[in-house]
């Protein structure tokens, strides 16, 4: 039986399954139950956040012929022709390759055509930032007097991109990344529902792996599921990310704070023959070293942390050894170095010498220097 990915199977199918987009759900549904529809959507927003699944839920709820406050029924005809791919009123473009005004010309055409068994033809243009700008002109005029049956959704991770007489004649929603602990209830939701069992401080790790997007972190928990047997633990999830012990976080900064150059050193070996990915790893301290500054300079450090209190009181407590100027300094010496990581011959090296230059109290700056 063919596996399907987890984003897939549980791509929400009505505006109360959306996650993180409460703001835009609710317009929507408000304006399909006053049909008050706009003519032109701009959805725009990160990676993996919703902007197509709401996209495709606006096209059902349309033309649903018995929608639910605004939201599609899931029951009717119309609704069950989109959930099997069959309905010819809903358009998707990928305007990756799709961009030419050729292309846009050819759309031009054929939304003369009425929609069939339906009140709306609706177009889901993907990528639009992706158009050349003689496309963006033959898009134009149609965006500005389109038929009444016909419904433009644009989607873009790049709005800015847009030519502004584009985005005066959409009608705006800008989708925001997804909370921690939104995440964490949606790997809930899924986990229960294929019977996987689970650590909640693994399930915090991938929802903090996945950054706001609801994509790459189902797809983080797919990678997760395949590589555990049985539960899904913490010790797991980041063997598949590749993330740093954070004992081995908690070592690394103790050494640092001591000046102990023999005890880096020797971590620094421990690690290169533990196989760690030396880019990963910078990016793990340098994230680190900002953890501890919020403990530092914040009131209320673990509202913005949001860690297991276990986890937050060591790193709370050695945030104790540092000043604030130091752990800035770290944050940009770490920071700066990851991308050197990725391509120098002799990562171990590298990685010795930045963490002595830093030990020494050296800028940012001055460790590119040396």
């Amino acid at each position: 039986m063919e596996h399907l990915a987890l984003y897939r199977k549980y791509r929400p199918t009505t505006f109360d399954e959306v996650v993180g987009q409460e703001h835009i759900t609710r317009a929507l549904r408000n304006q399909i139950a006053s049909g008050n529809i706009g003519h032109a959507y701009l959805f725009t927003g990160s990676r993996g956040i919703g902007k197509t699944s709401i996209a495709r839920i606006l096209a059902r709820a349309v033309n649903c012929q018995n929608n639910q406050s605004g939201s599609p029924c899931g029951k009717c005809d119309n609704c069950l022709k989109l959930e099997n791919q069959n309905d010819i009123n809903i358009i998707e473009i990928d305007a990756a390759s799709n961009n030419r005004v050729d292309d846009v010309r050819e759309l031009r055409e054929k939304v003369k055509f009425m929609p069939v068994d339906a009140k709306y033809k609706v177009y889901i243009i993907d990528e639009v930032h992706m158009l050349t700008d003689s496309a963006f002109n033959a898009l134009l005029k149609t965006l500005e007097e389109p038929p009444r049956h016909i419904i433009f959704i644009l989607a873009t991770t790049e709005a800015h991109k847009l030519p502004a007489t584009i985005l005066s004649r959409c009608v705006r929603f800008d989708f925001r990344l997804v909370g921690v602990d939104e995440l964490i209830s949606l790997l809930k939701r899924v986990l229960d529902s294929e019977n996987i069992e689970y650590d909640d401080e693994a399930l915090k790790a991938i929802a903090i792996a996945g950054e706001g997007s609801v994509r790459d972190t189902l797809s983080i928990a797919d990678s997760v599921i395949a590589y555990s047997i049985g539960k899904i633990t913490l010790e797991g999830v980041q063997r598949v990310l590749g993330t740093t012990d954070e004992s081995l976080m908690i070592e690394y900064f103790n050494r640092l704070a001591e000046k102990d150059v023999g005890g880096i050193l020797e971590l620094v070996n421990k690690i290169d023959e533990g196989g760690k990915n030396m880019s990963i790893l910078v990016k793990d301290l340098s994230k680190h070293a900002r953890n501890l500054l919020v403990c530092k300079s914040c009131s209320k450090p673990n509202d913005i942390l949001n860690m297991a209190e276990n986890s937050y009181q060591k790193v709370k407590e050695q945030s104790e050894k540092f000043d604030e100027k130091t752990l800035i300094e770290y944050m940009q010496c770490f920071g700066s170095a990851e991308n050197e990581l990725r391509y120098t011959i002799s990562p171990r090296l590298l990685l010795e010498t930045l963490s002595l230059s830093v030990m020494s109290g050296l800028s940012g700056e001055d460790v590119k220097k040396n």
